[in-house]
């Protein structure tokens, strides 16, 4: 085989045509209808960079997973020493002495309570372990999330995704599996009354649109479940690993959960991890007995490389303050975009916490710009807020996201090594973006030739 490097250099212009052919077309037209077909070529903490060596501030962070960074060379060092020591990975009839130590150092970090540990290789992975493990513990099939939540796209963790778009053509979901209305206590008495509920999974905060639940909600709502014999079950995911300014985000609500589902930036982006952090009773109802010892796996659950890589994030995080850092620039970051809402009022909000940030827009002051707005609205909602991606990337070097599907909702989600001068990027960026004359024709024009796209995709 060729070096990779030489494979990468002398076909790197076939990327959008091989991923056409064999792997998304429909992808591959999205890109390009969007202007994000840029075929990066290195990454290096929170940048991104071109084959000229131009440089992109990446708000994306491979959808959360990126919290140390991109390429942290002490995870690389701990992948290599991990091969360099040919390790016995993958034994199976043994235990591995580095998911013991992964183990050990995520229990130091998390509420005393939870302190089992199931490894898994990916976020949905952990959410499938999470239902069979509230469901062995409480002998009922019944689980509950909020609307519009997301949980996953394996079927199990679908069934408690609430977006229509992923779930459309894929049903009948998982038996017992209903949602209930965002921070509505009273839904979910209504629901935990009928006697058949496990448990209750919910995100912190949720991705979808980044919106946090009321102040003492989640007090609340242990205690119904509590009352009612259910669990409550914390998809950390997203906002886990330091994510908000805390290890966990539920750490905001002084709130134990019965579980807790971990995954993205465990391995600092660089191999398939999750974790299900679990209380000793949770963890005993399943793994009950010694004929059961085995009753839920994986094959390369606990395999050496996501080991390493885990303890070696967790290194970082602590050597780096990276968690006190994304409290400080999520904190910066919020209060100078707030800032720009007086100047330009299409911003209808900015939220969050830490360093998971969300822009709402709505339609700008004037006649003319309200009519712009709703021919864009009826197109395809959530054209403006595209169209504002769009120029952030294409004239800022700012890659960023929509919060979620028909949502006019701005989502930043960057690496948790973001500092002051990317603040100001950002904020620059994003004062320009919005100024009368962006907002006017020519952001009109490409929401128009967007929504053309939208229309001839369907």
């Amino acid at each position: 085989m060729k070096k990779l490097s030489e494979e990468l250099s002398q076909r790197g212009e076939e990327v959008y045509e091989l991923h056409a052919q064999h792997i998304n077309p429909q992808f591959v037209k999205v890109l390009k209808a969007i202007h994000f077909d840029r075929a990066f070529v290195r990454g290096e903490g929170q940048y991104l960079y071109d084959k000229d060596g131009n440089q992109t501030l990446d708000l994306l962070g491979g959808y959360g997973v990126f919290n140390v960074g991109r390429n942290h060379p002490k995870i690389k060092t701990a992948l290599k020493q991990a091969l360099d020591l040919d390790l016995p990975n993958l034994v199976k009839m043994d235990c591995a002495l580095l998911s013991g130590f992964l183990a050990e150092e995520l229990v130091k970090r998390t509420p005393e309570a939870l302190d089992r540990v199931f490894f898994a290789n990916s976020g949905a992975e952990t959410v499938e372990a999470a239902i069979k493990f509230a469901r062995a513990t409480t002998g009922k099939p019944g689980l509950l999330s909020w609307d519009n939540a997301f949980h996953g796209l394996t079927m199990g963790a679908l069934s408690l995704t609430g977006c229509a778009s992923f779930r459309d053509r894929f049903g009948p979901y998982l038996g017992g599996a209903r949602s209930i209305p965002f921070d509505d206590l009273a839904a979910l008495e209504h629901e935990l009354k009928k006697g058949d509920v496990a448990a209750l999974f919910c995100e912190p905060i949720q991705g979808k649109g980044v919106h946090l639940p009321s102040p003492g909600f989640f007090k609340k709502a242990k205690a119904l479940l509590e009352k009612y014999g259910a669990l409550l079950v914390m998809d950390e995911v997203q906002t886990g690993l330091g994510r908000t300014g805390k290890f966990l985000a539920i750490e905001h609500e002084d709130v134990v959960p019965d579980i807790v589902t971990v995954a993205k930036a465990l391995s600092g982006g660089m191999i398939p991890v999750g974790a299900v952090l679990m209380t000793k009773k949770v963890h005993s109802a399943t793994f009950d007995r010694m004929d059961r010892c085995i009753v839920h796996g994986s094959t390369f659950y606990q395999n050496d490389l996501a080991m390493a890589a885990g303890l070696a994030t967790l290194e970082v995080l602590d050597e780096e303050n990276l968690v006190e850092n994304a409290d400080k620039m999520g904190e910066l970051l919020r209060s100078k975009l707030r800032a720009l809402k007086e100047k330009h009022p299409v911003i209808l909000e900015v939220r969050g916490r830490g360093l998971m940030i969300a822009i709402e827009f709505k339609a700008p002051d004037g006649f003319f710009n309200k009519m712009k707005w709703a021919v864009l609205d009826k197109l395809e909602k959530g054209l403006f807020t595209q169209v504002v991606i769009m120029t952030l990337l294409d004239k800022h070097r700012i890659l960023s996201q929509v919060a979620g599907h028909k949502m006019d909702v701005l989502k930043f989600l960057p690496p948790l090594t973001l500092n002051e001068s990317d603040v100001d990027r950002i904020v620059d960026a994003l004062d320009q973006t919005l100024n009368a004359s962006n907002v006017g024709a020519g952001m009109l024009e490409m929401g128009l030739n967007l929504g053309k796209h939208a229309i001839a995709g369907r």
